[in-house]
């Protein structure tokens, strides 16, 4: 990827990965999740792989890019995820799902819910397990961020992070803004992109 040298090889320096917490999970691991767990603290809480952060979000991209931004649709259910990507929504012409995913928004023409994407990227595979079983029923794929204590089950791609904290889903929807805003030619170089992890970081709901 362009620029990619800058960083040893991933998407972002390992400090900022560090930073936004994007590797710290919870006190619980499932069996899904185990493969991705770097080691446990002597707080009990499980530390996920930067490694395998980077290879989830870098997969993650290469799927996303062969569609049009259009053709994408977030569900966000927690408080961060909604801010962070509503961020990513004013800046690409992506669809969301905030709050609470209705059942029939996949699969009943006749609600006015219905959104027919084709591909989703759910933040919280436990809250929004809804979106993933509809998905699945109408053969969309699913991109899912993924914590210690999630499972994968009906995910075609997984990134496990820490979807839970405000640091950590801002970088990740600030490296998703910054990778689609490439793909569509917006800027041509990450030195072009000068918005502030911050900025996604910011809070702007209740």
């Amino acid at each position: 990827m362009v620029d990619e040298q800058k960083y040893d090889g991933l998407l972002v320096p390992t400090e900022r990965y560090l930073e936004s917490g994007i590797h710290i999970g919870t006190k619980i691991k499932t069996g899904d999740t185990k493969d991705f767990i770097f080691k446990k603290r002597r707080d009990r809480i499980y530390i996920i792989d930067l490694k395998k952060i980077d290879d989830g979000i870098r997969n993650a991209l290469e799927v996303l890019k062969k569609y049009d931004v259009k053709d994408i649709l977030i569900v966000a259910t927690r408080m961060y995820a909604i801010n962070a990507s509503r961020k990513l929504k004013q800046m690409l012409d992506i669809e969301t799902v905030e709050k609470r995913f209705v059942p029939g928004t996949f699969t009943n023409k006749e609600s006015k819910h219905f959104k027919e994407p084709e591909i989703v990227l759910v933040c919280d595979p436990r809250n929004e397990k809804e979106a993933i079983r509809e998905a699945n029923m109408m053969n969309i794929p699913v991109i899912g961020l993924v914590d210690t204590d999630n499972t994968t089950r009906g995910l075609d791609v997984v990134i496990p992070m820490n979807n839970k904290g405000r640091k950590s889903l801002a970088l990740f929807f600030w490296i998703l803004a910054r990778e689609l805003l490439l793909k569509e030619g917006k800027i041509k170089s990450y030195d072009e992109f000068k918005l502030p992890i911050t900025y996604f970081e910011r809070l702007e709901i209740e």
